[in-house]
């Protein structure tokens, strides 16, 4: 009996303890954080005015004070609404496809029949795609301007088609880390930066206002330009473009959300081509 006696008790006591460690278990769980959230800061913040256009940037600040509410009594919050963006604009970039590398112009650097080839399977990709395209705009290097010529065939109803020199080929920022092969003097960073740095402000941003539908834009280019653009618009390191390869023709897609996100749906796509098609010169 007192063998009995003391197993009952040893059991009640590892019963209560485990009771004990259940409930308090339950009661830590309200409150516990996701191990990467608990004192976490990141390293650099997201700047939601990076393009300027926020609404806070479009309209002037008011005049006149406050209520006790903190409410703007001279209509100031509607003038918000009316400049507030509500549509995402869908950038498409493409890279011209392979060309001749023995031109020593410009106009000698035609794609090759390679290159021609990979431009048409990038226009059909997109063809394929259906997305209701609004705007062609290609650089006016020639391997640029043929390669949007064989995609536009492919695409119809597109409004608006625009050639731009600011998307031209060049030498963005100097990269790190550097590579010993390619060392453009100075004086090129420094002209080619600026314009396409240039570029960018003038195409990547959020919608306006009077958007009211989602946009899908097409831009054919060089991978110098569109990786630098894959960095600034994700507020990476703009120096760190040399680091991203893309292949002939490939697409990359970018989406500016009307907050003010920006997303990477695709980077250097080209899985839809025949490996025997690819190429990255």
């Amino acid at each position: 009996m007192r063998k009995i006696g003391r197993l009952s008790v040893l059991a009640a006591t590892a019963g209560g303890a485990i009771a004990g460690y259940v409930i308090a278990s339950e009661e830590n769980r309200k409150t516990a954080l996701a191990s990467w959230t608990t004192g976490y800061t990141p390293s650099v913040k997201w700047d939601w005015n990076w393009d300027r256009r926020g609404v806070h940037s479009l309209v002037k600040p008011p005049k006149s004070k406050g209520d006790e509410n903190n409410n703007n009594l001279d209509g100031h919050d509607d003038r918000y609404e009316k400049v507030r963006p509500t549509a995402s604009r869908h950038l498409i970039f493409i890279r011209h496809g392979q060309y001749n590398l023995e031109g020593p112009t410009d106009h000698e650097r035609y794609l090759t029949s390679l290159g021609r080839e990979q431009a048409a399977l990038t226009g059909l990709r997109l063809q394929e795609l259906t997305y209701p395209y609004s705007r062609v705009v290609y650089s006016t290097m020639t391997r640029a301007t043929e390669t949007a010529e064989i995609i536009l065939k492919k695409l119809e109803n597109v409004e608006v088609i625009e050639r731009c020199d600011l998307l031209r080929e060049g030498a963005p920022i100097p990269p790190e880390p550097p590579i010993g092969s390619w060392k453009p003097e100075m004086h090129k960073f420094y002209a080619d930066g600026a314009r396409i740095e240039a570029a960018f402000r003038k195409y990547i941003h959020r919608a306006p206002a009077s958007q009211e539908k989602d946009s899908y834009e097409v831009f054919v280019c060089h991978a110098n330009v569109i990786r630098y653009f894959v960095c600034r618009a994700l507020q990476l390191p703009p120096e760190a473009w040399l680091r991203l390869t893309l292949h002939n023709g490939s697409i990359t897609h970018l989406v500016v959300r009307p907050d003010g996100r920006v997303g990477l749906w695709q980077l250097g796509e080209c899985g839809y081509m025949p490996p025997e098609k690819l190429s990255r010169t």
